[in-house]
């Protein structure tokens, strides 16, 4: 089994919707994604992903298959001043790595920060409702791996946002949810590509080819947005 993880195209936020930009970048995706064999797409509930997934569900001739827990992965946080600080994928690089636990893939729920918000809670229901849709596709969770009860060479397409996109890696590859958050970036339209590996007859697990791919937009002379990123000095005029 493969799978993309595409996140959407550079957004209005306040909109919910897609830039002009973003629209251009959902246009390159699915020249790209097009030249793919894709059996099975999935779309987040919320707007730019939806717009993002519409160009690339158009050529394929399919119609969107919402699953509500591809959303936006918002759980309000409290840090060690008792500050709300919004969400635990945006954080001051002190406030979550002054806790060694955050580095931990079994100990990072037990953090103050962790427990200020329902962040184990969302996590777990995420991770479930992903399982449970893999043991659709022949792929069983046992523990730390998966079941290959019908394994296969389906590819299935998630079109989602960065910060589940950051869960459904630490679940998949067994990895702490925060270093993900804070050390990695996918940029706009970019796609994450996982391979099920069986090298033992009946267990499953997943690798990682390639992360946050976006050769499509180069392709094209696109320049990829900066959206998810931060200020590269302190003195610089983007996001802090």
């Amino acid at each position: 089994m493969r799978i993309l993880i595409i996140r959407h195209g550079e957004p209005d936020y306040e909109h919910d919707c897609l830039t002009e930009k973003g629209k251009r970048e959902a246009q390159l995706l699915a020249d790209r994604l097009t030249k793919e064999k894709i059996d099975h797409f999935y779309v987040s509930p919320l707007g730019r992903a939806r717009a993002t997934a519409e160009p690339t569900l158009k050529r394929f001739g399919r119609e969107e298959v919402i699953k509500d827990w591809l959303k936006e992965f918002c759980v309000p946080v409290t840090d060690d001043n008792g500050i709300r600080q919004g969400l635990p994928w945006d954080l001051m690089p002190k406030q979550w790595m002054s806790h060694p636990e955050n580095f931990t893939i079994d100990k990072w729920q037990d953090t103050a920060l962790s427990k200020s918000g329902d962040v184990q809670k969302e996590y777990d229901m995420v991770a479930a409702s992903f399982d449970d849709l893999l043991k659709q596709h022949g792929y069983e969770r046992e523990g730390m791996y998966y079941r290959a009860v019908k394994p296969n060479h389906d590819t299935i397409a998630f079109f989602c946002h960065f910060g589940l996109e950051s869960v459904l890696l630490s679940h998949i590859l067994n990895l702490p949810v925060y270093v993900l958050w804070h050390a990695t970036c996918a940029l706009p339209t970019s796609i994450t590509t996982l391979y099920t590996e069986e090298r033992q007859e009946g267990i499953a697990s997943f690798r990682m080819t390639s992360f946050g791919d976006v050769s499509h937009l180069y392709n094209y002379g696109e320049e990829p947005s900066f959206h998810a990123r931060f200020c590269e000095s302190f003195t610089d005029e983007t996001r802090h």
